[in-house]
């Protein structure tokens, strides 16, 4: 029988804290090719890119290390505990601490399992007046539970196998959501949808210039009826409870993020039906990173002030709505409509006012009926991953504390 015993981190791992070279010295950043990861890049278990880079002078100009492959990051500051797995050298900002694993005494997977498991209690040793940060001498001293390295191979092994299934699930709902963007853009930006090829293209009058004949330029609002989110009061949250509060946290780039941490026991009086969110809803964020759009699956969420719905006046440009917000050039304009000083805002009145092309209703149904089908799988996949997540999550705290044992 494995025995677990009570260890620091400091003892199995070498901690290594992060740095940010001078933003404002091109040298350090124009063409870089080393990755530097920040908290965007630490949603997901492997690491195997980052959003920025910077060059070999900014990294020995600054305190920012190159960190080997297998070294495992926990987000240390502001938001705390995402963990990630680098699976490319990588340096981090200073937003991160980094465990280099001893292979000789921790398996860098059961400490990434082991680290999700703790996160909670490590995070109440964060300190500072603007916001709370764990330095690297309280990470030193955190104790996990550490079985002999064979029943830790065999713990990370049971526990990789649901995000492997995740992943794989994870890379066909990615896969359906090109190709449905690939066909919007062949068929409404082209204009080269089937039985359109020798139709005459017309003066629109617009900034759109040149569109097929019968089809027009109308204001979002002709198409999509754009629903705010309800005013909570979030001083009456609870940690847990009946409802989940969908707030920004949850709307990502085209995925629905199912972490909630805001709830309520009783509905509002004055809250209107539409903000009882259903399967197969489309969100939009209008603060923070505005113009992220996904999909709900699940059903019941109630829908904050700071997200709205995006609910079609037919149900059957359902996904031509979803696939015109997610374009980039799209999302670029949302951005640029946004105000605000401390953190972007986006009004929904002006999201109603956008002028875009609508194109005549045979065209519509056929792509309705071609995308539907993805958008139907990627929620299914979604709502399978939800469940693997689930399951895992459930065993971890059993697994990495040792109350129930995995036997070859």
């Amino acid at each position: 029988m494995a025995t677990f015993q009570k260890v620091k981190l400091g003892d199995i791992t070498e901690i290594v804290s992060g740095g940010t070279p001078d933003s404002s010295n091109l040298d350090y950043w124009g063409n870089g090719n080393i990755n530097w990861a920040t908290l965007p890049d630490l949603h997901h278990k492997y690491l195997l890119d980052t959003h920025r880079k910077i060059t070999e002078l900014g990294l020995k100009n600054s305190s920012a290390k190159l960190l080997p492959v297998n070294t495992v990051i926990f987000s240390s500051r502001a938001t705390i505990g995402e963990v990630s797995i680098a699976k490319v050298p990588t340096s981090t900002n200073q937003g991160s601490k980094n465990f280099i694993c001893d292979p000789s005494k921790v398996n860098f997977e059961y400490l990434y399992y082991s680290l999700k498991f703790n996160a909670k209690k490590i995070e109440q040793l964060a300190t500072g007046a603007t916001y709370k940060e764990i330095n690297k001498t309280d990470f030193s001293n955190v104790e996990i539970a550490l079985p002999d390295l064979p029943t830790q191979s065999r713990i990370a092994s049971v526990l990789s196998a649901y995000d492997d299934l995740i992943e794989n699930n994870e890379k066909r709902i990615k896969a359906l959501e090109e190709m449905a963007s690939r066909l919007y853009t062949e068929w409404f930006v082209k204009f080269k949808s089937p039985g359109n090829e020798k139709v005459q293209m017309v003066d629109s009058g617009t900034e759109f210039g040149m569109i097929p004949e019968g089809w027009e330029v109308k204001k979002i609002s002709d198409l999509v009826n754009v629903i705010s989110g309800f005013p909570f009061k979030s001083g009456t949250y609870l940690e847990s409870g009946k409802y989940k509060i969908v707030t920004i946290k949850n709307v990502h780039d085209a995925k629905f993020v199912m972490n909630f941490d805001s709830f309520i026991n009783e509905l509002p009086e004055k809250m209107p039906g539409s903000c009882v969110l259903k399967k197969g809803d489309i969100l939009l964020s209008l603060t923070g990173n505005v113009g992220r759009v996904c999909v709900v699956y699940g059903a019941g969420h109630l829908l904050n002030q700071r997200v709205a719905k995006l609910d079609p006046n037919n149900s059957y440009i359902r996904e031509f709505i979803y696939s015109l917000f997610r374009q980039e050039r799209f999302q670029k304009r949302l951005e640029a409509m946004s105000n605000g000083a401390a953190q972007q805002n986006l009004s929904p009145i002006q999201v109603k006012d956008i002028p875009v092309i609508n194109p005549e209703g045979r065209t519509l149904d056929q792509f309705s009926n071609l995308t539907r089908s993805y958008f139907d799988e990627a929620i299914n996949l979604n709502e399978k991953n939800l469940n693997l997540s689930q399951i895992r999550d459930h065993l971890i705290p059993q697994v990495v504390t040792g109350k129930r044992l995995l036997h070859s």
